[in-house]
């Protein structure tokens, strides 16, 4: 007979990754990893508002039994899902003070790939919060704190750095993977989309002579070009500062 809901210890917060994992007498007909699986490919196929646990039962061809063996509900579902797509990201080994900067970049870029190849990423993540604690998360983490460790910041500031390099990659990011989505909703093209709306933009700037300027110069140029033109530009302005913090504090700051 199972415990009372009064013996079972108390989680810190609502999440799969504080929940006690719940015991069970025989194997379960569908492992965590098929749930996962098959939950991803709803998402990836129609985004994040196509998800619930009876779509996903249907998919599956099981009952609800058969999953919540494993989550307890949808967002426990969808905390563990973003934890398999931060499992993409290729994390560079921290070599030393000399390449810390490319293999930054080179991590910096995988993560911004992996949350385009999962737009649907741009409406859930910013919501998970403290409760991003799975495997794949506290490896990108781990990677990145000794990526500037091994450039030579302290603990505390290698932590900081961390957070200042995601948060700029995860914002930039979701706001391409929103419009990437937009375009899937209205099935065309990026080049397409935007060239449609040039007239409108630039009627609007009219009365703004460099916005127009600007505008006219990005006229017949690839988006996805001046997508990552943009993040490229961003990303070495978040690391010619990293870099130069190195440098005041006596670390190598090369790379």
């Amino acid at each position: 007979m199972p415990a009372d809901d009064s013996e079972q210890p108390k989680q810190p917060i609502a999440s799969v990754w504080t929940r006690p994992r719940r015991g069970r007498r025989e194997q379960p007909a569908l492992s965590r990893e098929q749930i996962v699986s098959a939950a991803l490919e709803l998402l990836d196929a129609e985004g994040a508002d196509a998800l619930s646990m009876r779509k996903l039962g249907t998919r599956l061809n099981a009952g609800a039994t058969s999953m919540y063996t494993h989550v307890a509900n949808k967002d426990e579902l969808i905390e563990l899902v973003v934890d398999a797509v931060y499992g993409e990201v290729d994390i560079p080994a921290a070599g030393g003070p000399d390449d810390w900067r490319d293999a930054t970049t080179r991590c910096a870029h995988s993560l911004r790939a992996t949350l385009l190849r999962h737009p649907w990423m741009a409406s859930v993540a910013g919501e998970l919060g403290v409760t991003q604690l799975g495997p794949n998360v506290m490896r990108l983490s781990e990677g990145l704190l000794a990526l500037f460790e091994a450039a030579g910041l302290p603990a505390r500031e290698a932590d900081l750095a961390v957070s200042t390099l995601t948060s700029y990659v995860m914002g930039i990011t979701t706001t391409e993977a929103a419009w990437l989505t937009t375009l899937a909703r209205h099935g065309r093209s990026e080049s397409e989309l935007v060239e449609s709306l040039w007239p409108a933009a630039e009627e609007a700037a009219r009365e703004h002579p460099q916005l127009l300027e600007h505008y006219v110069s990005l006229r017949g140029k690839d988006p996805r070009e001046t997508r990552e033109e943009k993040f490229d530009y961003g990303l070495r302005m978040v690391l010619d500062g990293l870099e130069a913090r190195l440098a005041d504090s006596g670390g190598s700051g090369k790379g």
